[in-house]
């Protein structure tokens, strides 16, 4: 959810409610400012109200690491905009040039970036598969195209595409 709080866009990125034995209960919320990327505490009593925000998104298209940070084109209208490393973030771990992602903007500025769940990656380094070893076994660790290293099964091999959920770096399948 993206909220307005002291006039600017905030994600939230976490809520907890605490009711004391004795008052008022409490809202305690990480909120990270969209045009900073600075994440803080806040405490918030049960009757404040904060304001929605909708983000405006736009698909674009990864097209190459830029000197300013990473450069996308719009699907429809086929122009080319920057954005810095602090606003693409952890997505760079799942984009290669040709990826579609979704641009999100406050008031025509970019504030942020989001990926799919799931992402297809091929391995680029592994340990050699272990004989005899199934889909049940352990999980080893492997390196994909774009860096990020995930827990695979012992089976799988260089060269082999994975589909990784982008929420939490986890493997899904092997996808043939």
């Amino acid at each position: 959810m993206t909220v307005l709080y002291e006039k600017e866009p905030h994600r939230v990125v976490s809520v907890r409610h605490v009711t004391p034995g004795k008052g008022r209960g409490m809202v305690f919320s990480r909120l990270q400012n969209l045009k900073t990327g600075a994440a803080q505490e806040y405490r918030f009593r049960s009757d404040e109200q904060l304001e929605r925000t909708i983000l405006d998104s736009r698909d674009m298209d990864f097209s190459y690491e830029s000197h300013v940070g990473y450069a996308f084109m719009d699907a429809e209208t086929y122009e080319i905009v920057e954005l810095t490393e602090e606003l693409v973030g952890d997505a760079v771990k799942y984009i290669l040039p040709g990826t579609r992602i979704k641009v999100q903007s406050f008031e025509g500025t970019p504030v942020g970036v989001e990926v799919p769940l799931t992402v297809e990656l091929k391995i680029v380094e592994t340990e050699p598969p272990m004989k005899g070893a199934t889909a049940s076994a352990s999980s080893k660790a492997a390196k994909l195209e774009t860096g990020l290293v995930v827990k695979v099964p012992q089976f799988m091999q260089v060269g082999e595409l994975v589909k990784i959920d982008t929420r939490d770096d986890s493997f899904i399948e092997r996808v043939n």
